[in-house]
Order: C-alpha cells, then structure tokens, then sequence
C-alpha cells in the first residue's frame, strides 16, 4: 500500500497532520488559558463572599488574592 503512495501524497499527510497537531496545541492552550482565569475569577468571588460575610477581613483577602497573582510573583515568571 506504501508503494502505491506518490511521493507528494506523503508530504501532504505530512503537513496536513502536522498542521491538525498544531491546530489541536492551540485549541487545547486557548481552552487551559480560559479554565485557568474563569477558576481564578471563581476565587475571587468566593473571597469577597467570605469578606462580605465577616469571616475573613479585607487583609486576608488581599493576601489570599495576591498570594497567586503571577503578575506580582517574580519566581513564576523567572
């Protein structure tokens, strides 16, 4: 069955599989970028819930949400 294949049908699959695996990268990054923000958006809701409530105070929020703020911790990005 190989030997029937021409040359250029094997580097259409190539490039046509290699596009479709790229294609799936980006669709699958997209998805975890979005997961990720909506669970953090997710914890800020639940930390000013908590404020609201009275069982945490305001600094403790703050230090809560700061705590995995990548744009404020230097290690992540290093």
């Amino acid at each position: 069955m190989i030997t029937t294949l021409a040359y250029a049908d094997i580097a259409t699959i190539a490039v046509v599989g290699g596009l479709s695996l790229g294609a799936l990268g980006i669709v699958f990054g997209t998805i975890g970028t979005i997961v990720d923000r909506w669970q953090r958006e997710r914890s800020r809701r639940e930390v000013a819930a908590y404020i609201a409530e009275g069982s945490m105070t305001p600094e403790e929020g703050e230090r809560l949400l700061n705590a995995d703020n990548p744009s404020k911790c230097r290690s992540r990005r290093s």
